[in-house]
């Protein structure tokens, strides 16, 4: 089960959750589907929005870095009819899978796959004993790699920003103390020696490793940085009208959304006390609410939605900007090359 705080964090690396589509009815609306369009699922998954998407009738090219989901996507494939194309790709990548005239629609669900989760080989389960892997695209670098390899000072900020730990410079000291002993190999190495450093207190509602194992996750498989890299390519791809859809479970990653639209919406550079520099047409237009969330029936049913937030942008035709990193104020972690690469899937 997972448990949200209210910070956007959950225990989803705890244990297995049954994979069902967040906020779905609202992510098909906001997509303005008909038969005939092209939408562009970037986190295919399980495939929960790309079949309903099918059975809206429009067509669907689908993402996803891990291959494992590549292969399980196939029967869907077969089923469709030649109206889904499956691509084993990072999402950040899509506009190299559009067709030359645009995409109708963009839809990202980001975070971990519950398939994911429920396989301990894959590393994402600290209840779970396998190798301390976490790798979506099963290549690179390993969270093993990184708390083996990585600087007292970068798990520090590793864990303080990406977990929000507030424990985070005692348990990166532990990690070095106990790694010159013996390397950590397993989930269970690690999650041990955090349920020993800060153990769980009657009133935590989540694990305590939960933080760490998430902030690994997320930096080794630089999921921010792809999140705002696939923002621009979304903002590349769609064609004037199409939708950007962006589904987030957890705080820095719908800040990032947030940023992206709020900057695309168009505005006057330079200060209140100085003449305008310079109009920008905004590349996107708000579409309904600027933040939808979970119902409570939706939350009860499905504790995955309880930290779902939902934000929708509809392409305008003003050309599309410049790749700027700098709007989302991403910060400035070790480096993923030093500790071997993170490569991009061919």
């Amino acid at each position: 089960m997972m448990t949200d705080q209210g910070t956007g964090f959950t225990d989803a690396e705890g244990g297995p959750v049954r994979h069902i589509p967040v906020l779905l009815p609202e992510v098909l609306a906001s997509l303005d589907l008909a038969p005939g369009k092209i939408i562009l699922d970037g986190t295919f998954g399980a495939g929960g929005y790309t079949s309903a998407i099918l059975a809206a009738g429009a067509d669907v090219i689908a993402l996803d870095r891990d291959p494992a989901a590549i292969l399980g996507g196939q029967p869907l494939v077969e089923a469709s009819a030649g109206h889904l194309t499956l691509v084993h790709s990072q999402f950040s990548d899509l506009a190299q899978h559009a067709p030359a005239d645009g995409l109708d629609g963009v839809v990202l669900d980001i975070g971990v796959s519950s398939m994911q989760i429920d396989e301990a080989d894959r590393g994402f389960s600290f209840q779970r004993k396998g190798p301390l892997d976490m790798r979506m695209s099963s290549y690179g670098v390993s969270a093993a790699d990184v708390v083996n390899r990585a600087k007292v000072t970068d798990l520090t900020r590793i864990f303080g920003f990406l977990g929000e730990e507030p424990q985070s410079g005692r348990i990166a000291r532990a990690i070095e103390k106990r790694r010159l002993e013996e390397p950590f190999v397993t989930t269970r190495d690690l999650a041990g020696l955090i349920e020993v450093v800060t153990p769980r207190k009657a009133k935590d509602k989540i694990h305590p490793a939960t933080r760490v194992f998430q902030a690994l996750r997320i930096f080794v498989n630089d999921e921010l940085g792809e999140l705002a890299r696939a923002l621009f390519a979304a903002e590349r791809a769609l064609k004037p009208g199409g939708r950007l859809t962006v589904v987030t479970f957890h705080s820095l990653e719908d800040r990032i959304v947030k940023k992206f639209f709020q900057d695309r919406a168009g505005k006057a550079s330079g200060s209140r006390h100085l003449p305008i520099a310079h109009e920008r047409a905004a590349t996107f237009a708000p579409v309904g609410k600027s933040m939808v969330a979970a119902s409570e029936e939706e939350a009860s049913r499905n504790p995955r939605a309880r930290s779902a937030k939902m934000r929708v942008g509809a392409r305008t035709d003003a050309p599309p900007e410049a790749d700027d990193l700098s709007i989302f104020d991403l910060p400035n972690l070790a480096s993923l090359g030093k500790m071997g690469g993170l490569s991009h899937v061919a």
